[in-house]
């Protein structure tokens, strides 16, 4: 084990060597003739490339995670979720219902206006599964009409209440369904705690993270979950960010 330790010494040595020589025949060195002073000036310092590699090791490495939200807007509780995102500095995407998006067209906008993604989450957040084919193309369409009469834009996305479709969207709608990779089950529990619980051991670069705007504790759960996420070197996008090549 200590063979190649004293190897690298002498490739060291004879590099410092090496550039002396190089120094005295161009006139490089001070006066004292050091090595110190022809390092200084024929090459960078050892402490400069030994910082710079240094701070190359220590650079957190970039992962990305999306938050969405369903069910909304909340007439109670997707604004002061905006507000907390708004103060993190975070973008999430937010699957609407179009029966919602027209009672609360003014939450709807905000959500847009702050630099969100809207998806589609159904009109009256149905099974979509269980209708007949003209009624879950209504279901999307319609809440499609409704989100542009609100934000000027289309959704791109669409998330299938329970995760439930129905094949005659994708031939009448072309949108692109988007389902999740982590479940945060906030719409189940009342503890704060063991929603964020649900959701750190889980987080990995790309993964979807689904919760609901419709509680007290989704919204404390979210916070906790962005500034714990944060602190691992996450960094929160939108679905598009995630999803495109």
């Amino acid at each position: 084990m200590r063979e190649p330790v004293r190897r690298r010494r002498w490739i060291f040595l004879l590099g410092v060597a090496d550039l002396v020589l190089l120094c005295l025949f161009f006139g490089r060195c001070d006066s004292d003739g050091s090595v110190t002073a022809c390092v200084e000036a024929c090459g960078p310092k050892a402490d400069v490339v030994a910082e710079t590699t240094m701070q190359m090791d220590e650079a957190p490495e970039c992962k990305r995670i999306a938050l969405t939200f369903d069910d909304g807007p909340n007439h109670i509780y997707t604004e002061p979720l905006l507000d907390g995102l708004k103060e993190r500095g975070v973008k999430a995407t937010f699957f609407l219902i179009g029966n919602e998006v027209e009672k609360h067209p003014e939450i709807a906008r905000r959500i847009a206006e702050e630099g969100h993604v809207i998806g589609n989450h159904s009109f009256y957040h149905v099974d979509l599964s269980s209708l007949s084919a003209e009624e879950a193309i209504f279901q999307v369409s319609r809440t499609n009409e409704v989100i542009y009469e609100v934000t000027g834009q289309y959704p791109q996305y669409l998330r299938p209440p329970f995760g439930r479709s129905h094949p005659a969207i994708t031939c009448e709608q072309p949108m692109i369904e988007v389902l999740w990779t982590i479940d945060s089950r906030d719409w189940a529990l009342d503890d704060v705690g063991t929603v964020v619980m649900n959701v750190i051991p889980e987080a990995e670069d790309n993964a979807i993270i689904l919760m609901h705007d419709a509680s007290s504790t989704s919204v404390a759960a979210a916070f906790s979950i962005v500034d714990n996420l944060k602190q691992k070197g996450y960094d929160f996008v939108t679905l598009d960010e995630i999803l495109s090549p």
